[in-house]
């Protein structure tokens, strides 16, 4: 079905080589919905590389998915938790195993004595006097440890007074105490993890723990949650660089997560089995799951906020604006364009940028970027303020002056002030000189600003819906909501409000209580009531203007970036954006505080520092005072550090200021002197120092640091470390180990307490490793945790009412849609040279360079890069200075290794003048090894100098490793709920009518979530390419798979629908609304359409993310829209095979069978685009549909078939003549028929239809004359004629047409020669009086003898002649010269004698004609080969006059007519006599001319065999007749059962044996088709085989070509019988036996009983020699055949 069944249950795929299988039921619940749930622990399988099975198959590391499962679900995919009966067997209760194994009483003793000695340990703990613990205490505890090892004795340890005994042996300072409480605590959790969690919750738990735990103590406990959470939530962040988050902030961080899963498992609990619980009443127990409900929303949103200030994410997110996502389907592609319909938008805005100098964004952190700037910059050089300072703003652009080592050490000419001013290095981006500056469209400030309204264009709502989109997509459209509920905040909105306010203290909490009793009629709020209130907007608005003046930092930040804040905040109702604009206000400086500092601050560098903070800094500067007077008082410090806990800026401030140039001594001792004084102070450890020890690394590190500074910061940070030893984890995390390593060889180890504080920093190895893996831990249980809510949020359908849930995904998100870059991007670096001087490359200090060895170009750098890094610049540095060593000319090249370095991505020609040389852009591909050669240096040096090496590539973020979370998630819920609906459907066919509801629901919902939760469109795209891959694919492939009896789910309601099609007309009847269901539930499967190819490699735009190492897409089959489409078009296409086939079956027979194929595939048409739109694909499955249907037929019937079809489509041709009404009707069923003969294109039938349809097409052309409809219906189905003989008979008419104008012009060119020799001849008769009669004696005997050789030719001049000389009117007449390639044979098989057949004013036209169609066949390039010759046919018609009436007959009635002219009456033997047709021929045309409507009258007589026609008298008439009458025979239609179909018949089995034939003799290596063709084409000619006497009996099909030789391929490859190599399509081979014959076929004839007679089988031998196609043997025994 949906997964795999295999040796260890049902398995889902979750990616390459990657399955989940239940392994085991954890708990049970009772559901929302009031039915139970099972927890299921999914383990994760991993499949090696040798096979699928056995033991290639191996588990990861502990890695699982616990997921909630129905009854339903639980039945479909784990059949081995499934008792006998089908139930579900529930957790297992085997607890008291080992309890079992002890007797009552002894385990009574021992929990006595268990009481006794937790009793005494606690007395000889308070007795305990001094730091040695005394023995007995000792031993005491060793004791109980031994027996908290015990498990059934675990519960007489959850008495309170063992976690008494447990903290006071925690806070004792004796450090063996604290070891023996640490063995104790170990025994204890040794036994299960809910064990060890309760009791980490115990005792985090405890009031004031934090106080009473050293650094010792909190890393024991510490360590045990991190070996309890290891095995729970494993999940690597490898390649993320971690914050470093100190012991004390993450021991917090434990506390909030323990509690959650607390409270998360209580309320599992408390939804558990009704007979478990106790006998409250159900009200009793909602409210205690409500309260439960509101508690856990309130954790998890104080653990998310905890974990985001720990993690830096908040300053990262008030220093950039999220951008809202477009709404729209994140089930369907992006179109890269805004469709139709959309306004206009205005032009981008574009901005200055550099192309050669670098932005602070790709440098890890600002003092790096101003040690750049330092170096770089140049005087002249343009640039851009980066930051407001002072005068100066962000944006402003000025000219660089010149600098000096004071602060601020940079002067620029501004442009917005028209004057100099002083400004750091790090506020500057350097542009450049004007040749270094391009205008470029800033994409990033351009989408906010379309986002944020700015361009003053209001983007459409996604209700809004293109015209040339047929259905609405219905999960799309927000369901509607009350008036009421409106005007009020959600339950979500509203938690995440009063998060904040129960974070108010106090008088701030009462204060706020006391707004919302004003405004809800003084109502006594408590809890419960709290969490139920309906609060109105307005009232929102009130709290969000109240409650900013009442947080601190930390939670006004929390509250700016919350949802509740952007939506009703005073910034978002006014249209401003509503971030950090609280906090910016709250820095701005005083309008008192001016240029010039106030009288009660100096100016000093530390004012300067802090004068852009407004109140807290001057709180950082009372603070700074009170520590510079002489003995400060702890009571006036304490209110400044209590104010600056709340509000850190400046001291954060403070601190980064180490990161600022060297030049800044005064301000870094300063500085440091402050922060020295601050240590001592306890209330000082609580500020954020681990977020600025970053600016002391840089200060420690930088070369260019004073001694004195680093002294004192070597003296501070000693002091930090030794009174807080999380600090010194803090400082070996960063790596100050080694860099106090190289302090001290700079300086030759004269630095103070520089090895005590490395020493310090070393011992806490340990420690910083177990705070990476809490961190890891601790991150990765929250990301579980949040995809346990939105799974439960997917089941239930229930809001996520956890406040900051969407910042917490926007942050795990992040890096989706942003590219952030990194300077490590490879592994290690090789050279051609000198591999001890390879470390310069990479320095980052201009001044030190590589210099290679060797000869010139041979020299090369070589980067191993980091798997899947895809590089966004190469930059190679470089110094005009090094003259000859300076390269002049390099190539990169990359591959897949150092021996595969085949590839050159580019090649530089560096200019003297250049200092950076950017060698690669934009790289779409990984290349493992990337190789730059220099090639030749600047003025023909031999060896080069490098100064740098750069690389920029992508920052790993948390993006691919949440997304893998998420999409592993909702792969296996979605999987899951598949595998049931199809279990469901398989079992009763009729649920397929619910699937529609059902799939809406869920699309619906993960619509909904994204919309809400998730920040952008790759996000929302990687959520829902997996929900529809793992629900509707899944569902497709079931409910599209045939069963037993080869009916597919859909098939079936397919059938369904097309059945009850007419009654659905009614809207009130059963079957519109059953067909109403079957339209919604196939509108929603197709509405997602194939993913369009990739773009090229070099042409792909790479916008997104490009850390691509965890791609979503490999999670499952490429392409997989395009499988659902695949699998719904063959589902379509077998049923309509089916309908036709059964449609055929039943009506081929009818008289009116082509008028009621024709509705039937019309309704089948029609019922295609009701059901999936006008989508190519399922008009292609209903095309092929029809024509499988069509082929299923047996070669006659086929035949009958097509033989009606052209039929009908001559009788409508020649109908839509009549005009008016009926010519018209006639038109429209012709239309249609067309469109229905289409399908013949590309099948064997068309080759039939062909036959028919040119044999009917040339009656109607020669009858009746053409006309546009001819060509009109040949453009239309001319794909149906493969040998394009209709489109031939075309052309021969059109030229016809030209030879008989051109004959126009012959024939007046002759008439004006002959008037020219009678002009001459009177001459000539004039002149001859004046002869003598001598002369014209001595002629006379001459001419005589002349007459005698010019008789014959003056005949044939008499001949073409006679007619110039007609007195009469003369008729109008025209040739038409047929081609017998293209015209039927039978119908030019009668000729005609002008001589004895036609008058002789007709005769001499036609000899005319035929002198000049020899002319003007007669070519000097064609003289030696037969010349054609024109052969007269009966074929033709005419118009002759009759009293007062026109006839229009035929040939031959025009002959006959014309005859009785001279008679009044002539037998019709005479007439077969005189013209030589046939009596069938003759009486067809007799007929019309003897009807009552025809002037003859057919009498017989005794003595006349056949009779005697005569004219018929007038009197004879009943009636005068007026106007045109028409008397051309009728078409003579034929019929597929005469001889003709059966020697069709005849003709297509002989090929398919010569086909046969020839692929058996060349065996499995086949043939070319051409060759093949060829060959059949040969052997039908020549023979032997088939005989003559067999070829010749099939009359007028023994003629074959090369479309006929095809059209049976083609029939043998779709029988089985032939086939295609799969490298190379076009050769073939013989693949199975078929019997070509059919022994027995049905009759045709209605009226007959039974079958025909069975036809005469004939066996042939086909003798090898001389025969191309034969095999090497001797005789061969050829198939049999008809």
């Amino acid at each position: 079905m949906v997964g795999e069944l295999r040796y260890r249950e049902f398995r889902v795929p979750l990616g390459p080589g990657l399955h989940a299988y239940p392994d085991e039921l954890i708990r049970q619940r009772v559901g929302h919905d009031g039915h139970p749930e099972y927890q299921i622990r999914w383990l994760i399988l991993r499949r090696g590389d040798e096979g699928e099975g056995g033991s290639s198959q191996v588990d990861c590391k502990a890695e699982h998915i616990l997921l909630w499962m129905s009854n339903d679900e639980i039945y479909a995919n784990c059949h081995k938790m499934l008792g006998e009966d089908g139930q579900v067997i529930g957790p297992s209760q085997e607890i008291t195993g080992e309890a079992g194994a002890l007797d009552k009483s002894v385990l009574g003793e021992m929990e006595t004595d268990v009481k006794s000695l937790i009793q005494r340990a606690l007395r000889q703990l308070e007795e305990c006097v001094g730091t040695i613990p005394p023995a007995p205490l000792l031993h005491t505890v060793h004791v109980l440890s031994a027996y908290a090892s015990i498990e059934p004795l675990t519960g007489v340890f959850k008495d309170p007074r063992v976690l008494d005994l447990l903290m006071h042996m925690l806070s004792s300072p004796d450090y063996q105490i604290r070891w023996s409480a640490g063995r104790m605590i170990q025994a204890l959790a040794s036994h299960d993890a809910g064990t060890r969690t309760q009791i980490l919750l115990s005792l985090s738990q405890q009031e004031a723990i934090e106080k009473h735990l050293d650094f010792d103590s909190r890393c024991a406990l510490l360590a045990l949650f991190a070996q309890a959470t290891l095995s729970e939530h494993p999940m690597s962040f490898e390649g993320i660089q971690l914050p470093q988050v100190p012991g004390r902030l993450l021991f917090s961080l434990v506390k909030r997560y323990l509690h959650v899963t607390s409270l998360l498992d209580q309320l599992n609990d408390s939804a558990a089995e009704p007979g478990a619980q106790n006998n409250s009443g159900p009200e009793e127990l909602s409210g205690e799951r409500d309260r439960l409900e509101l508690e856990f929303s309130m954790a998890m949103g104080t653990l998310i906020s905890e974990l985001v200030q720990a993690m830096r994410w908040d300053w990262a997110l008030s220093r950039q604006r999220p951008l809202a996502r477009s709404s729209c389907s994140i089930f369907q592609p992006q179109l890269a364009e805004a469709g139709p319909g959309l306004p206009p938008t205005r032009a981008q805005p574009s901005i200055r940028r550099s192309r050669r100098f670098r932005p602070r964004s790709e440098f890890a952190s600002g003092n790096t970027y101003a040690l750049y700037v330092r170096e770089t910059l140049q005087a002249g050089m343009r640039v851009r303020m980066l930051d407001d300072y002072e005068e100066v703003s962000a944006g402003d652009e000025g000219e660089f002056r010149q600098s000096n080592n004071g602060m601020p050490p940079v002067q620029v000419l501004w442009e917005s002030t028209g004057r100099t001013y002083w400004v750091h290095w790090h506020m500057l981006e350097i542009l450049g000189f004007e040749e270094d500056i391009e205008d470029v469209v800033e994409a990033n400030e351009y989408q906010g600003a379309v986002v944020s309204g700015a361009l003053g264009v209001a983007l459409p709502s996604w209700r809004w819906k293109p015209m040339t989109e047929l259905y609405a997509v219905p999960y799309v459209l927000p369901e509607d909501e009350d008036a009421e509920e409106s005007e009020h905040l959600t339950q979500a909105e509203w938690w995440e409000l009063l998060f904040f306010i129960k974070k108010l203290d106090g008088p701030d909490h009462q204060e706020v209580l006391q707004i919302l009793q004003e405004n809800l009629d003084g109502e006594i709020l408590d809890d419960e009531i709290l969490a139920e209130l309906a609060v109105p907007m307005e009232l929102a608005q009130d709290l969000l203007l109240a409650l900013p003046q009442r947080l601190d930092d930390s939670a006004l930040r929390d509250l700016l970036n919350c949802r509740v804040y952007r939506k009703y905040g005073p910034e978002a109702l006014a249209g401003h954006p509503a971030y950090p604009t609280l906090l910016e206000a709250q820095a701005q400086p005083q309008e008192s505080a001016g240029k010039e500092p106030p009288a009660q601050y100096p100016d000093t560098p530390l004012w300067r520092l802090l004068v852009d903070c407004g109140p807290p800094g001057r709180t950082f500067l009372d603070l700074e005072r009170a520590l510079s007077s002489e003995g400060p008082q702890e009571t006036e410090i304490k209110p400044f550090l209590l104010q600056l806990q709340r509000q850190p800026q400046p001291f954060l401030i403070l601190m980064q200021s180490l990161a600022t140039p060297a030049a800044n001594k005064p301000l870094h001792l300063t500085v440091l002197r402050i922060l020295m004084q601050l240590v001592d102070f306890p209330e000082a450890l609580l500020l954020p120092w681990h977020e600025a020890m970053d600016a002391c690394m840089a200060c420690l590190r930088s070369p260019d640091t004073d001694r004195e500074v680093l002294q004192e910061l070597i003296f501070f940070l000693h002091r930090l470390a030794s009174v807080s030893r999380d600090y010194a984890v803090v400082l070996n995390q960063l790596g100050a180990r080694d860099a106090i390593s190289k302090a001290l060889e700079k300086h030759l180890g004269k630095l103070e307490l520089a090895q005590e504080l490395r020493d310090m920093v070393f011992k806490c190895e340990k420690h910083a490793h177990l705070y990476r893996k809490l961190t890891t831990n601790i991150l990765g249980g929250c990301i579980q945790m949040v995809l346990g809510q939105i799974e439960d949020h997917r089941r239930t359908h229930r809001p996520i009412n956890i406040p900051f849930f969407d910042v917490f995904l926007r942050y795990l998100c992040q890096g989706s849609s942003m590219e952030v870059k990194e300077d490590k991007c490879w592994e290690k670096v090789e050279v051609s040279s000198n591999p001890h001087r390879a470390s310069k490359l990479t320095d980052r200090n201009p001044k030190t360079y590589w210099e290679s060895s060797g000869s010139a170009g041979s020299h090369y750098i070589t980067l191993h890069m980091h798997q899947g890094i895809l590089i966004r610049q190469l930059t190679l540095l470089v110094a005009g200075e090094d003259s000859s060593y300076m390269p002049a000319r390099v190539v990169v090249f990359g591959g897949d290794s150092t021996n595969s370095l085949n590839t050159e991505l580019n090649s530089v020609n560096v200019m003297p003048s250049a200092s950076r040389v950017i060698l690669l852009e934009n790289l779409t591909r990984f290349w493992p090894i990337i190789q730059i050669r220099i090639k030749r240096c600047q003025q023909g040096g031999i060896d080069t100098r490098i100064r740098g090496l750069e690389v920029l590539g992508p920052k790993p973020t948390f993006w691919p490793v949440f997304r893998e979370q998420l999409c592993r998630h909702t792969r296996l819920f979605y999987m899951v709920r598949a595998q049931a609906w199809s279990q469901d459907i398989a079992e009763d066919r009729r649920s397929l009518l619910h699937l529609s509801s059902r799939l809406n629901g869920a699309l619906r919902q993960e619509q909904n979530f994204a919309d809400r939760f998730l920040p952008d469109d790759e996000a929302a795209q990687a959520l829902g390419k997996t929900c529809w891959e793992a629900l509707v694919s899944p569902l497709v492939q079931n409910i599209t798979s045939p069963d037993e009896d080869g009916i597919s789910p859909l098939g079936w309601l397919l059938d369904q629908y097309l059945e009850c099609r007419e009654a659905a007309h009614n809207p009130q009847s059963r079957a519109a609304a059953f067909s109403s269901r079957v339209r919604r539930l196939t509108h929603l499967l197709v509405h997602v359409e194939p993913c369009e190819a990739p773009l090229p490699a070099a042409a792909a735009p790479r916008t997104k993310s490009r850390n691509r190492s965890h791609d979503w897409s490999s999670l499952a089959t490429r392409g997989l829209p395009s499988s659902i489409v695949r699998n719904l078009t063959r589902c379509w296409q077998a049923v309509v095979e089916e309908q036709v086939n059964n449609f055929l079956t039943s009506h081929w027979r009818d008289d009116d069978f082509v008028p009621r194929y024709c509705e039937h595939f019309h309704n089948l048409q029609k019922s295609s685009s009701e059901l999936f739109g006008p989508r190519a694909a399922f008009l292609l499955a209903l095309q092929n549909g029809c024509a499988g249907g069509l082929l299923k037929l047996p070669f006659l019937k086929a035949a009958h078939v097509s033989e009606q079809f052209a039929r009908h489509i001559d009788q409508r041709i020649q109908g839509s003549r009549i005009g008016g009404a009926r010519g018209m009707e006639m038109l429209a069923q012709l239309q249609r028929c067309l469109e229905t003969v289409l399908i013949f294109s590309g099948l064997e039938i068309a080759t039939t239809f062909e036959h028919y349809y040119q044999h009917y097409m040339a009656d109607r052309l020669l009858g009746v004359g053409s006309s546009w409809l001819e060509g009109a219906v040949l453009e239309q189905i001319g794909p149906c004629f493969p040998n394009r003989l209709p489109q031939q008979m075309l052309q021969s008419l059109s030229t016809s047409e030209e030879l008989q104008r051109q004959f126009h012009v012959y024939q007046l060119q002759r008439l004006d020669q002959e008037l020219l020799k009678l002009e001459d001849t009177e001459k000539k008769i004039q002149g001859g009086h004046e002869t003598s009669d001598k002369e014209h004696k001595g002629e006379k005997a001459e001419e005589a003898e002349g007459a005698v050789v010019t008789n014959v030719v003056e005949e044939e001049e008499e001949e073409e002649n006679e007619d110039l000389y007609y007195e009469g009117a003369m008729p109008e007449v025209s040739v038409l010269v047929l081609s017998p390639r293209c015209w039927p044979i039978a119908s030019i098989c009668h000729t005609l004698n002008p001589r004895t057949c036609l008058p002789s004013y007709l005769r001499g036209t036609l000899n005319r004609y035929s002198n000049f169609y020899s002319k003007s066949q007669s070519y000097p390039a064609l003289e030696q080969g037969p010349k054609r010759r024109l052969q007269w046919t009966w074929l033709g018609r005419a118009e002759l006059q009759f009293g007062d009436q026109t006839l229009h007959v035929s040939t031959v009635q025009m002959w006959l007519l014309l005859y009785l002219n001279d008679l009044q009456a002539v037998s019709v033997e005479s007439l077969l006599a005189l013209s030589g047709l046939s009596p069938d021929m003759l009486n067809q045309a007799i007929t019309p001319l003897t009807s009552l409507r025809g002037p003859l009258d057919l009498r017989e007589e005794n003595d006349v065999p056949g009779g005697v026609l005569k004219i018929r008298d007038a009197s004879e008439e009943p009636r005068p007749r007026r106007g045109n009458v028409w008397l051309i025979p009728p078409q003579v239609y034929l019929k597929a059962e005469d001889e003709e179909g059966r020697n069709l018949e005849k003709r297509r089995n002989l090929l398919n044996c010569l086909i046969v034939r020839i692929l058996k003799a060349h065996g499995d290596k086949g043939l070319h088709i051409d060759q093949l063709v060829c060959r059949v084409l040969d052997a039908w000619q020549k023979g032997p085989c088939p005989p003559r006497g067999l070829v010749s009996s099939l009359g007028r099909g023994s003629a074959c070509n090369s479309t006929d030789v095809l059209s049976c391929i083609l029939h043998l490859l779709g029988k089985g019988t032939v086939r295609r190599h799969d490298d190379q399509p076009q050769m073939l081979s013989y693949a199975v036996p078929m019997t070509v014959m059919e022994p027995h076929t049905e009759s045709l004839n209605p009226g007959s009983s039974g079958p025909n007679p069975p036809l005469t089988f004939h066996t042939l031998q086909i003798r090898s020699r001389g025969v191309p196609y034969a095999s090497c043997t001797g005789t061969q025994s050829f198939s049999t055949f008809r």
